[in-house]
């Protein structure tokens, strides 16, 4: 798609530039394109094994390499770096067309694009640019982001996992939790304290490469949904790496997590979008080939009840998302929307795989169709880049900033 993705852009500029959501009822041409684009190859490349990819936990290497080949492992990161150039509207389509084909490929890609790249693209040096991005743009290699702990959870400020100075060097030592692309990563972001009595304003950023000495990984989790992904601990042992790979000043390691975060929240909105949709599909096509009482049960009325819900729960998440994308593109203040948007489509994607199972009954629940996975994909998107509770948070917070006296 790197070809493709050149087009689109071309055409928008000569449509006079890619026009705003809250102009149109639907998408701009050049996202059409795109969307559509990623949408035919996950039809045709992903959804027929995305079963096989769960069943035997098989990291999709060959997939991840032709979605490089396709420009959409880097869609902000510009095009001097490999990247597509391109806004965060287009990696949230992206991000919903590939994970409605295969959840667990949606999140190695969004892991490399907004976790990995993200930070990097923008509190890195043009030197570590051209050395940690250009490299991860075309699908043979991923990144990974190290910021959970044993025992800190959402507690993103209270980092165990330390780094002192030595010299012209850094040394890490701690162990981090939870590191989605961890056993396939060629490198990783890792969030480490260089000064405890500073608390949060304490933490730094770190890159460190994969494998490396002193950097050793933990088994690999046996996962409920997106199995087709490697999770484990990252440990670090006296890890030293140049005093050069810290990302950002001294201390911004907390600002440059949260941000990121923010950023990493659309994309699992997008995710999660996804199986919501793919859920919708499996169940609305289910009611039209199964007959009972004499008629296809797309005709029975608590069957429709439940399609209408469905439809309507993603459609109102896919619009926030958009909605939190393009105040992002716009550089306006989107932690709110980011937030709203990934509750609410996670809980859409739970919902939605819930129901979808209910439409089809017993096949519901056996592997021979898509929705029991789509159900055990659906549960991580209201976990992980922050849970559904610490999203309340997070939006209850800007609201009483919003109504403060």
């Amino acid at each position: 798609m790197a070809a493709l993705l050149k087009a689109t852009k071309a055409l928008c500029l000569c449509l006079g530039g890619c026009r705003r959501l809250s102009q149109l009822a639907e998408l701009p041409d050049t996202h059409q394109i795109l969307r559509q684009t990623c949408r035919d190859y996950a039809d045709r490349e992903l959804a027929p094994i995305a079963s096989k990819l769960d069943r035997h936990h098989s990291y999709p290497a060959r997939q991840i390499k032709a979605l490089g080949a396709l420009g959409v492992m880097a869609v902000e990161a510009p095009e001097e770096l490999g990247g597509a150039g391109m806004d965060y509207l287009a990696y949230s389509l992206v991000m919903e067309e590939i994970s409605r084909g295969c959840a667990s490929t949606g999140a190695v890609v969004s892991v490399n694009n907004s976790l990995y790249i993200g930070p990097i693209l923008k509190f890195g040096s043009d030197e570590q640019k051209r050395e940690w991005i250009a490299p991860f743009t075309a699908g043979d290699r991923v990144g990974c982001f190290a910021l959970s702990e044993p025992g800190n959870g959402s507690d993103a400020g209270a980092a165990s996992t330390t780094a002192h100075r030595d010299g012209d060097q850094w040394v890490l030592n701690g162990t981090k939790a939870w590191i989605t692309n961890s056993w396939d990563a060629s490198a990783t972001v890792v969030f480490a304290t260089t000064d405890k009595s500073l608390k949060h304003k304490g933490i730094s950023a770190f890159l460190i490469p994969m494998p490396h000495p002193g950097l050793s990984l933990g088994k690999k989790e046996d996962k409920l949904g997106i199995r087709a992904t490697s999770t484990a601990n990252i440990i670090l042992e006296n890890c030293r790496i140049p005093a050069g790979n810290m990302l950002g000043p001294r201390g911004a390691g907390f600002k440059i997590a949260m941000q990121t975060l923010d950023s990493g929240r659309i994309g699992i909105a997008s995710q999660a979008l996804g199986i919501a949709q793919a859920s919708l599909d499996c169940a609305a096509d289910y009611a039209h080939k199964r007959s009972a009482f004499g008629a296809p049960i797309g005709r029975l009325q608590a069957v429709q009840f439940k399609l209408a819900d469905m439809a309507v729960a993603t459609e109102s998440a896919r619009l926030l998302t958009w909605k939190a994308s393009l105040l992002r593109d716009a550089k306006k203040p989107f932690t709110k929307e980011a937030a709203m948007a990934k509750l609410a489509a996670s809980e859409a994607a739970t919902f939605c795989a819930h129901q979808a199972i209910q439409v089809l009954g017993g096949m519901g629940y056996v592997t021979d169709m898509p929705a029991e996975r789509h159900y055990r994909d659906a549960r991580i998107t209201e976990i992980y880049e922050g849970t559904s509770e610490i999203q309340r948070l997070v939006i209850a917070g800007q609201v009483l900033k919003e109504y403060q006296p």
